[in-house]
Parts: C-alpha cells; sequence; structure tokens
C-alpha cells in the first residue's frame, strides 16, 4: 500500500513490487503462497490510527491470511512439501517462523477451506452465533450479508440446529443463491426498499437473533425487528467501511432498554480456544455436503487490489479469494 484510501480504496493506493527471495534462517520456513484472503477487515487497517488491530504501514507489504507449500524448511517441525495457513499473506513468496504457521491436512477439504468456511470466516460465525448470541431452541434467526463468507456459514449453521433463518443481499441473484442453495427460509435484496420494511414482511413475529455484519440501516431494522430478550452479534459494518465520515447511529436505541436486548461486539481473534470445536461441526457438515461453500476467487496477485475494491462493492459471493 503506498497511499491511504480516501473512501473507497483505488488502484493507485497500491503498488506492486520484486524482491530477492531470502534463505531461511534456523526456525524458518520458505513457503510458496498458492492462496491468499482478501477480507473486510483489512479497509480498517487501511486506514491510519490503532483500532483493535495494528494500521497497514505506508510502503510496505500488506498482510492476511494466506496457505501454501513449504519449500524450504529449517525448522525440524515443519517438513518440506507441508501445506501451512499462516499470516502473511499479498505476497507470492512468505518467509515465516515455524511458531506462526499451522500445519493444515489437504485430505480434511481443499487448502483454501482453512482460509473460509474452515478459517477465520467460519470460526467468526461459529462463535458469533452460538457463543455470542447464545442461540436457543426456537430462535428465529436473521443474519445481514448473508451471501459473504462469514453471513453464508451463520445461516447454515442455524438451518443445520433446526431453526428459521432469514437474510439480506445486495441483489436478486445473491437472494436465490441465499434461498436456494444456502437453505435460507426467506431473504431479500436491502436495494429494493427499507431494511426495516422488508425484515418485517419476512419475519412478521420479530427475531430472536440478530447477527449484523452490515452495519447502519441493518442494524436500526434489527433493533427495531428484535423480540423481548433478544441477542444481537455485531460482526462487522461494511456498510460504511468507505465512508469517509462516521456514519449515523440508529435512532432507535432506546428499544435496547425497552426490549432489554444485548447488543455485543466480539473479535474472532479473542476466540481462538473455539477453532477445534468449530471445524469438528463445520468440516463434517462441508464433506457430507450439507454445508454449502462458495467462492469468488481471482487469478493473479497482481489482482489482489481489484479483489479487495470489488468485495468492498459487495461483487463477491461467498468467501472471496486469489488464486496465486
Amino acid at each position: 500500500m503506498v497511499a491511504r484510501p480516501v473512501g473507497e480504496p483505488v488502484r493507485s493506493d497500491f503498488e506492486l513490487r520484486e524482491a530477492v527471495v531470502p534463505e531461511p534462517g534456523p526456525g524458518q520456513l520458505l513457503v510458496r503462497n498458492t492462496w491468499m484472503s482478501v477480507d473486510p477487515y483489512m479497509r480498517g487497517r487501511m486506514n491510519a490510527g490503532i483500532s483493535y488491530i495494528e494500521p497497514f504501514a505506508l510502503g510496505e507489504v500488506l498482510d492476511g491470511g494466506a496457505v501454501g507449500e513449504v519449500v524450504r524448511s529449517e525448522a525440524p517441525d515443519v517438513p518440506m512439501g507441508a501445506t501451512v495457513l499462516h499470516g502473511s499473506g499479498w505476497r507470492e513468496w512468505a518467509m515465516v517462523p515455524a511458531a506462526a504457521v499451522e500445519v493444515i491436512d489437504p485430505a480434511v477439504a481443499p487448502p483454501q477451506a482453512f482460509l473460509g468456511v474452515l478459517g477465520m470466516p467460519g470460526v467468526t460465525a461459529y462463535v458469533g452465533l452460538l457463543d455470542i448470541a447464545q442461540l436457543k431452541a426456537g430462535d428465529v434467526v436473521f443474519v445481514s450479508g448473508a451471501a459473504g463468507a462469514v453471513g453464508s456459514v451463520v445461516g447454515q449453521l442455524a438451518k443445520l440446529r433446526g431453526h428459521r433463518v432469514i437474510g439480506s443481499a445486495g441483489s436478486a441473484a445473491k437472494v436465490r443463491h441465499v434461498v436456494d442453495r444456502l437453505g435460507f427460509d426467506a431473504a431479500f435484496d436491502y436495494r429494493e426498499g427499507p431494511v426495516v420494511d422488508q425484515l418485517r414482511l419476512a419475519a412478521p413475529d420479530g427475531i430472536d437473533v440478530f447477527f449484523d455484519n452490515v452495519g447502519g440501516e441493518h442494524l436500526e431494522a434489527g433493533i427495531e425487528l428484535l423480540r423481548q430478550d433478544g441477542r444481537a452479534a455485531l460482526c462487522g459494518a461494511i456498510s460504511s467501511y468507505n465512508s469517509p465520515a462516521p456514519a449515523a447511529g440508529p435512532d432507535n436505541m432506546f428499544r435496547v432498554v425497552g426490549a432489554r436486548l444485548t447488543l455485543r461486539g466480539f473479535i474472532v481473534s479473542d476466540h481462538r480456544h473455539r477453532s477445534a470445536a468449530a471445524i469438528a461441526e463445520l468440516a463434517p457438515a462441508l464433506n457430507d455436503g450439507r454445508l454449502v461453500w462458495q467462492e469468488t476467487v481471482v487469478e493473479g496477485i497482481e489482482q489482489a487490489p481489484a479483489a479487495m475494491i470489488d468485495l468492498l462493492r459487495g461483487a463477491n459471493t461467498g468467501k472471496m479469494l486469489v488464486r496465486l
């Protein structure tokens, strides 16, 4: 990244550079990256200032989730040829400490699944729905951004546990995908009218759980339709990530008091201990077809900025990935 975006990122905010690939030292691995992840949280790191994670530095290589093959190893516990998950994406070759990688088994699922449904987005969905929103028997669930990497797993996980699930998405094609392929009970295109009106039509008796990836108008609608003692897991607010000015807050916050609602934000990195449980439930469902896994794949490191821009525009369905 060579410039901090003002509003929506543009291609000139990024620069592709070449560098000599170094030799690994003791305890290091040289990894040929095969897949890298592009995620909404990265937009916040492009801004100056610190939130819950350090910002990207100007003139330096960005980072993020990636999987690849170890081509040189100076660490006895990680052999050459191993497939590893690590945090040095946005590059074709990565020099990483062996202690910073997770060896993954391609027999469990294709390697890129560990960047999506079996990786950070899948664990985010699992933790947010079960631990943060505390899903209970009989709950009606509303998921904003239901066609995305996180939202699609949230809704399917709730359906696998026997719940009525409603989703929102940003196009008619995505709405069809959410209902026909992912199995949601209902979905609507939030561009087609006020979210609160469309949600009320889909859930005339209200909702019990709201998993929010979008914020803004969606958050206001979720607060309005949550029944007494309803719970909201606040995961993201992608509707405002490119806004240079702070987004306006919901104007119905007193409903939180009157309806005894719980609105709780969370960061998945605080819940790493739940990864094994999430994979143990999601991997069998993925492999036997009960869990649908969708990817949007962009080819080549030179297209990574375009993938980021498209992600923030909502051009992806499921996980946005760059194949290297």
